[in-house]
């Protein structure tokens, strides 16, 4: 009984939206000096790397905490980059690519403004089934040269707390984007054990990206546990962020969802998880029921 309730509680936090937060402060660089600094000293990795496509993907373990950055090249101009995704409602259309996005609407807040997401498992689900997470919207930092993004929660289900995305873009002289995505959260107790049991049961095979060697066979063995778990979130939301930029209309929406599940899909082993049929229908559904409210 006691096993069954932590992997109830483990199936929750895997699935857990868990954006981007900082180490209990952001992970933003901050300014276009320093983005455009870290490009030059990320450029080896962006130019040589398994992912085929300029990436550098990095991750990070300590204490109660774990925190994911993407450093990438988009091929949009900064003035396209800025324009959307320093709009509330484009990051919905992001976030609801994902697997476990069921639900986002932008909602007034007193004076501010938040982003009522609901998270749940990989197939059709009643929102009521779902976890709601709300993210406070900070006004973005916007200049001809620098756009930085943030939104925050403060808790989340199972003694999570501190969420945080933090998206940071600055132009390149090539007419491309340099972008910086920063993603982290804080852990309790409960969250720590269920996530021990997760990993031991249903995410035993799971891997990240990061390589830790190689096996017998002169084969890459990829980094597992938590690490991986936010790796792998890590690299569906800079892909949801690619897809939306390539396909952002309205009327686009279907060919937005196909691309993005095609774009998991070069990176099966660690993103497989469900057919693509299923998805796009999973997808059409939620749209709908959001555009019933």
């Amino acid at each position: 009984m006691k096993h069954s309730i932590f992997r109830r509680l483990a199936l929750w936090l895997f699935i857990l939206f868990v954006p981007a937060a900082a180490l209990a402060a952001s992970q933003a660089l901050g300014s276009a000096e320093a983005l455009q600094a870290k490009h030059a000293a990320v450029k080896p990795q962006l130019a040589e790397n398994v992912f085929g496509r300029p990436l550098a993907l990095e991750s990070k373990e300590s204490s109660a905490q774990l925190s994911g950055s993407i450093f990438a090249v988009l091929n949009h101009p900064f003035s396209e980059v800025s324009a959307s995704l320093s709009q509330p409602a484009v990051w919905c259309d992001v976030l609801m690519l994902h697997l476990n996005t069921k639900y986002c609407a932008v909602r007034p807040s007193g004076n501010a403004t938040q982003l009522d997401v609901a998270e749940g498992r990989k197939f059709d689900q009643p929102l009521s089934q779902a976890q709601r997470i709300y993210f406070d919207w900070h006004p973005p930092k916007v200049s001809a040269d620098y756009l930085a993004v943030s939104l925050t929660a403060e808790t989340g289900p199972m003694s999570t707390r501190d969420y945080d995305i933090d998206l940071e873009a600055t132009p390149l002289p090539d007419g491309k984007t340099f972008i910086h995505l920063g993603y982290s959260y804080a852990y309790g107790t409960a969250a720590r054990i269920a996530m021990s049991a997760y990993l031991k049961t249903l995410g035993a095979d799971k891997v990240g990206f990061t390589s830790s060697g190689k096996d017998a066979q002169d084969q890459p063995q990829y980094i597992g546990g938590m690490l991986g778990v936010v790796e792998r979130n890590t690299m569906r939301y800079y892909l949801a962020i690619d897809a939306y930029l390539e396909r952002p209309a309205k009327a686009q929406l279907a060919e937005r969802l196909a691309l993005w599940f095609d774009s998991t899909e070069r990176y099966a082993r660690q993103l497989h998880e469900v057919e693509k049929q299923d998805y796009l229908s999973m997808k059409r559904n939620e749209y709908k029921r959001m555009s019933s409210e």
